[in-house]
């Protein structure tokens, strides 16, 4: 028999087994003791993430809604005065303030008007042509009912051919509505406002024109502009230009007058205080007409001058009104 083993050796052996254990045991352990740091990381995760994500998002909507709902109108205020586009947040300081900043826009109103009462203007004629002088009368009867009206305008002398015009038409909110106008001189001519085809139509064979907006003829211009000053005299102060399309019967184009201030008048009919319209010609061949409207007499014109462009003219001073009709 061999002898059993001797020295320290037999000693060692339980001890050597037993640490041999605790160290299987400690690595088998190893993955639970690094999982509370993990567990632990999560947790502040969490704690850092609620204040700096939650809390700005309760708050955001009452900072950003009011600006995108106000800025739309001063950004394309903006973009009219040729400005660069800016964010919301950084246009909404100015949104208090834009109002005063921004330029009012002009708004459109309907001009006033009052169409004068119905009456027969009497005048002294004077014509002035190739050198010579003649005189005579001038008759503008203008009637109207409210709706509709009629204005008449005649011209006799000596020694000149007499001349007839004549408008015819409604009463508007915007003043006279002409729907037809003649003139007699060298035979008789007229002209038609075809408003359902916005059109004016010349017996002359001339083409027709487009019928514009607030159209006159070459006498219910003279009645318009006095509805006109007479709605609102203050609007009339000197340098304020009037445009009027009128209609001839030959052709139809924007008549401009200018006001040029009152004047102290003496006339056939007396001393009257006017205020004085002026139109100048446009091109060579074009008349200047002034027109005075005076003011105590519901702005009836109390005289008017066409002055052709070789100096002929003829001219149409008040005498007399009748009203007893």
């Amino acid at each position: 028999m061999n002898p059993g083993p001797t020295g320290p050796w037999p000693r060692l052996l339980p001890l050597t087994v037993l640490v041999a254990v605790v160290h299987v045991l400690l690595l088998q352990a190893g993955p639970n003791r690094v999982a509370p740091p993990r567990e632990d990381l999560r947790f502040r995760t969490r704690s850092v993430a609620s204040p700096a994500v939650t809390a700005p998002v309760a708050e955001a909507p009452p900072q950003v809604a009011p600006p995108s709902a106000s800025v739309a109108s001063p950004r394309a205020a903006v973009a009219r005065r040729g400005g660069s586009r800016r964010s919301p947040r950084d246009a909404a300081p100015a949104v208090a303030s834009m109002p005063a900043a921004l330029p009012t826009e002009p708004v459109a109103v309907p001009a006033k008007v009052a169409v004068s009462p119905p009456a027969r203007l009497h005048y002294e004629l004077v014509v002035h042509s190739r050198g010579a002088t003649l005189t005579g009368q001038a008759l503008l009867d203008w009637t109207h009912d409210g709706q509709d009206y009629e204005a008449r305008l005649e011209l006799t002398a000596p020694g000149f051919r007499g001349r007839v015009q004549r408008s015819t038409g409604r009463i508007t909110a915007q003043g006279l509505e002409p729907g037809y106008f003649s003139d007699r001189y060298r035979g008789e001519q007229a002209t038609h406002f075809d408003r359902a085809q916005d059109r004016v139509v010349f017996s002359s064979n001339r083409p027709e024109a487009a019928l514009a907006q607030g159209m006159q003829d070459r006498l219910s211009v003279v009645l318009q502009l006095a509805a006109l000053v007479a709605g609102d005299p203050a609007r009339f102060v000197q340098g304020t230009p009037i445009e009027v399309p009128t209609a001839g019967t030959r052709d139809a184009e924007p008549w401009t007058f200018t006001v040029q201030g009152e004047e102290d008048l003496v006339l056939p009919g007396g001393p009257v205080r006017a205020l004085k319209l002026q139109k100048d010609p446009r091109r060579e061949y074009d008349q200047r007409v002034e027109l005075w409207l005076a003011p105590r007499m519901d702005y009836a014109p109390v005289r008017w001058r066409l002055t052709a462009p070789d100096g002929g003219a003829v001219e149409q001073r008040w005498a007399s009104t009748d009203r007893s009709r």
